[in-house]
């Protein structure tokens, strides 16, 4: 018997290895790069070394033993992008049944399949913050992902150390969803602000009774009777608590100002605001009160709330000390955030390194990862882009996407096709109706057809 489960362990192993390989950390040597580390200046003909997965040495003259080396002379090193604001990589995206669904997480539909991950990695961002879509006031728990393209097992994308993190919505799309989709509240913007404080008002009662069955469990022959256990209340204490960031989908200033009140009034700090078209009105209060604004560099105009909006909004926050960066909400614009941040310097004159900062350290600290990723830094982990030009120019394309040290895209040496599963009834991608060009309403066209009205109107 003890041989059998010998053999079924060592099966077992060998069908789970593979699956596994591809999060190993790699080490690599590039050589001769301009190394544009973002925090500490650039560096010119400059060696980097990342072994084991972790950045070990910058610095001239570099060597290793038996380590791959590749020649970067001519070429620009910059750190990973990440976008603090996306989508790719989840087989769906909004839990639309209730104004709060803070229960529900995304790490529970995260798709390894997506070919938007190798296509991310094709434009440099290594990193990217699944989101709930914003169809509630309070949605899910989202989750950070590394680009570690090629598993089969949704876990391995999961960048573990990443702090937990919590989609909130301001604004059309929960009263549209709610108020008249299922003529509940909210449907209006107060109505908004109203789910959220009674959610954190119900959340602090929650807590309450759990702190006396506790401290009743401590006396002498007390048998009490503990509170049913409530997933999504228990969340929100959790952001109460600090242990969770909000990202908030936002675009007027006077719900973003709103927001920051009812943070302040419960004591949260933990906050960044998305989208924040408006945000330029309210720089001041951002800088203040919150981990920063996760803008567009020139999307607007696509509905109504979103009419006023400046190209001038990413520089006028960063002006004003506010923590910037600049997000997709796309799975086509995920490969071109490296043009989005060059953008700021047509519209706000932003150096290079505030440019840059914008889809590498700043978003990194909006994540709260920034100790770990987010700079060319000896100690932070391997995660670097290669360009042929300097990545702010017009003419940049990636050449290599390391994760982790491990190549996980190279221009010249990849296969035209990268899916790594194909489906044989799929004879195009999947097209969804939406309202614009970013995903966060994916999956809420049902509250909008005639079967779906149907189902919350009455006729009496």
């Amino acid at each position: 018997m003890k041989k059998l489960n010998i053999l079924i362990a060592a099966i077992l192993t060998l069908v789970w290895t593979p699956s596994q390989g591809q999060t190993e950390k790699g080490s690599v040597l590039i050589k001769n790069a301009t190394v544009l580390t973002v925090t500490n200046g650039t560096l010119e003909d400059t060696d980097v070394l990342v072994e084991n997965g972790v950045i070990k040495k910058i610095g001239k003259g570099l060597s290793a033993n038996n380590v791959t080396t590749v020649d970067a002379k001519g070429k620009f090193l910059m750190p990973g992008i990440i976008d603090a604001h996306s989508h790719v990589a989840l087989d769906a995206v909004n839990e639309a049944t209730a104004p709060i669904t803070s229960e529900v997480q995304m790490a529970d539909v995260v798709d390894p399949f997506d070919i938007g991950i190798y296509r991310a990695l094709a434009g440099g961002v290594t990193i990217s913050h699944a989101m709930h879509g914003s169809a509630n006031a309070i949605g899910g728990q989202n989750i950070t992902l590394k680009h570690r393209y090629g598993t089969y097992n949704p876990e391995d994308l999961y960048m573990k150390e990443a702090p937990r993190t919590i989609k909130f919505a301001l604004g059309e799309n929960p009263t549209r969803v709610h108020g008249r989709g299922k003529n509940i509240q909210p449907r209006t913007r107060m109505g908004v602000e109203a789910i959220i404080r009674n959610g954190f008002n119900e959340a602090l009662q929650y807590k309450k009774s759990w702190e006396k069955y506790n401290n009743d469990l401590k006396q002498k022959g007390a048998t009490p009777i503990p509170p049913k256990h409530d997933a999504r209340l228990q969340t929100l204490v959790d952001i109460l608590d600090g242990k969770i960031i909000i990202h908030c989908h936002s675009y007027r200033a006077d719900e973003i100002y709103a927001l920051i009140n009812t943070c302040r009034d419960f004591g949260i700090t933990n906050i960044v605001f998305s989208h924040v078209n408006e945000g330029f009105k309210v720089a001041p209060e951002l800088a203040a009160y919150t981990m920063g604004a996760s803008v567009f560099a020139d999307w607007w105009a696509y509905k109504f709330e979103v009419y006023y909006s400046t190209a001038y909004n990413a520089a006028i926050l960063t002006e004003n000390n506010v923590i910037t960066s600049i997000n997709s909400d796309s799975g086509e614009l995920i490969r071109h955030l490296y043009h989005e941040a060059a953008k700021t310097q047509r519209y706000g004159q932003l150096n290079d390194e505030q440019a840059l900062a914008l889809i590498t350290i700043n978003p990194a600290k909006q994540l709260g990862i920034a100790d770990k990723v987010g700079s060319i830094e000896e100690g932070k982990q391997g995660d670097l882009v290669l360009f042929n030009e300097h990545p702010l120019s017009v003419y940049a394309i990636p050449q290599m996407t390391f994760v982790d040290g491990v190549k996980y895209f190279d221009i010249e040496d990849d296969a035209d096709d990268m899916r790594i599963k194909v489906s044989a009834t799929d004879t195009v991608e999947p097209i969804f109706l939406k309202e614009h060009d970013h995903n966060c309403m994916h999956g809420v066209d049902f509250f909008f057809n005639n079967f779906g009205r149907s189902l919350f109107q009455h006729s009496h």
